[in-house]
């Protein structure tokens, strides 16, 4: 795969109904977007509305959602050409990476190029370079599914622009990117407060102190569940139980702002490891339909180090 060049964000409104529609039917009515150029910071926009097949009057709970009106659509052109022009301004599919806050963008971007008979092979090369930005910042950052307005205001930014307009919706997605991007420490210390701690003190060394008197309260409290467990009903409890923690903590190994003790990493990188280890002993007791379950010494090694690092 060619070398990024540039980063597009793109954003479709699409038809609708307060009666709920198949999302088949919920064409796109127009389509916005930003091009980033990685190397000069360049932004280019795109916004274009769009016909759809199905030429009728847009309701009014349509139009007060997307802010589009029937006269908008009148001499817009169809999917086809759009995205046709879409390809020209965006300059090389090869060079670029793709996002959306969501999948519904990419979902929408498929389901109208069948429709359209526009060549599958461009829409795989599009998939192919896609992220779902609203993902990776929920799993890194926000831990829930947050709207662009929510997720620029973490970063105590306002939104850019008109609201429901898709170039608008695509540029501030690209602002909470760079964001994301170029702020590790304190998209980190936004991660803290939504994933562990209700108050996170902003002096760093004070912080992995409250950190790490957190992450020993947690692992005290499943150490004792885990004493109790010898049943493999038992057992699916204490996995559902591990996930949970080890999602809480986990960004602490995955981010990198080099905000956390090399002591809070190596208690969050023993439970992790304890975790698959646990999934391996489970699924090979099952394997063997057993009702018991025997965790050996490879698979409390994780958990045995981290009390003789606790000691």
């Amino acid at each position: 795969m060619a070398d990024v060049k540039q980063f597009i964000f793109f954003d479709f409104e699409m038809l609708c109904s307060n009666k709920g529609m198949p999302f088949e039917d919920m064409e796109a009515i127009r389509l916005g977007a930003v091009k980033y150029n990685i190397e000069t910071e360049d932004i280019e926009f795109f916004d274009r509305y769009i016909q759809p097949t199905k030429r009728v009057s847009l309701s009014r709970f349509c139009t007060e959602l997307t802010g589009i009106k029937d006269t908008d659509l009148v001499g817009a052109s169809n999917f086809k050409n759009v995205f046709e022009d879409f390809l020209t301004w965006i300059g090389g599919i090869k060079k670029s990476r793709f996002f959306s806050w969501s999948t519904s963008d990419l979902s929408r971007l498929k389901i109208d190029a069948v429709k359209y008979e526009i060549s599958l092979a461009t829409i795989k090369k599009i998939e192919q370079r896609y992220v779902d930005f609203q993902a990776i910042f929920t799993k890194r950052v926000s831990k829930n599914n947050v709207s662009v307005e929510n997720g620029l205001a973490l970063y105590n930014l306002q939104f850019e622009g008109k609201k429901h307009n898709p170039m608008y919706d695509a540029y501030n997605t690209l602002r909470i990117y760079l964001s994301f991007l170029n702020e590790p420490v304190q998209s980190d210390f936004i991660m803290i407060k939504q994933f562990i701690l209700e108050e996170v003190p902003q002096n760093i060394k004070e912080m992995n102190a409250v950190l790490r008197k957190a992450i020993q309260k947690d692992l005290h409290i499943f150490a004792e569940e885990l004493n109790e467990m010898y049943k493999m009903k038992d057992a699916v409890k204490i996995i559902k139980r591990t996930q949970r923690i080890v999602k809480k903590y986990e960004n602490i190994l995955i981010n990198h702002s080099g905000l956390f003790s090399e002591e809070n990493s190596f208690y969050v990188g023993l439970l992790v490891d304890f975790y698959h280890n646990l999934l391996l002993c489970y699924n090979e007791h099952l394997e063997y339909s057993s009702k018991i379950i025997i965790l050996d010494e490879s698979t409390l090694y994780p958990l045995n180090q981290l009390s003789l690092k606790r000691g």
